[in-house]
């Protein structure tokens, strides 16, 4: 994970450079840079989550809303993205519009720190193991008991997953990790 992480950053580091310091204060607000999971990757992520009819998926970082929308055709749930990026989310807003799933689909523009998701069944995470670290605060005071939060590629430091499963998708292997609240968390050394 470590030599990923390393690869994404030395990508995007001569382009941060290169941006307005007004844009360079943006991305500083993320907590990922935005690259989107690969299809195979969502819709095994959704399975191993159990995600049931009527339940709803929350994607913090929802980029295009791909989640979202394996969320509610293949698993008839209800779904809640959030994303900072003003393009993304017109971008994403566009797209559930045009579909006519305003209904099913809600797209918050904002940060995913500052969010409630105590309505949230599952949550599914593409971001980096620090990112997950600042967010665990609020999966802990927000997610009810029994409420799963899905990782792709970064582990949540000090829980236990309850599933790790790879897959092979876009000529890499991915790692997903699942989580069930309250999380089980290591035993202090």
């Amino acid at each position: 994970m470590k030599a990923v992480r390393a690869r994404l950053l030395a990508a995007l580091l001569p382009l941060l450079a290169s941006l307005p310091l007004a844009a360079q204060n943006d991305f500083a607000k993320n907590l990922a840079p935005y690259v989107p999971s690969p299809y195979a990757v969502v819709d095994r992520m959704l399975e191993l989550a159990e995600v049931k009819p009527g339940e709803t998926v929350y994607d913090l970082g929802c980029g295009d809303g791909r989640v979202l929308f394996s969320a509610i055709r293949k698993f008839k749930a209800q779904a809640v993205g959030v994303e900072l990026s003003p393009v993304l989310y017109e971008s994403t807003q566009r797209e559930v519009r045009r579909q006519g799933l305003e209904d099913r689909i809600k797209v918050l523009h904002g940060h995913l720190l500052e969010v409630d998701l105590s309505g949230a069944d599952v949550v599914t995470l593409y971001l980096l193991t620090d990112s997950n670290e600042k967010l665990k605060p609020n999966l802990e005071k927000y997610l009810k008991s029994g409420a799963r939060v899905v990782s792709h590629d970064f582990q949540m430091r000090n829980w236990v997953p309850e599933r790790v499963e790879k897959v092979e998708a876009a000529n890499r292997l991915h790692t997903i990790y699942v989580y069930k609240m309250p999380p089980k968390k290591l035993e202090p050394q």
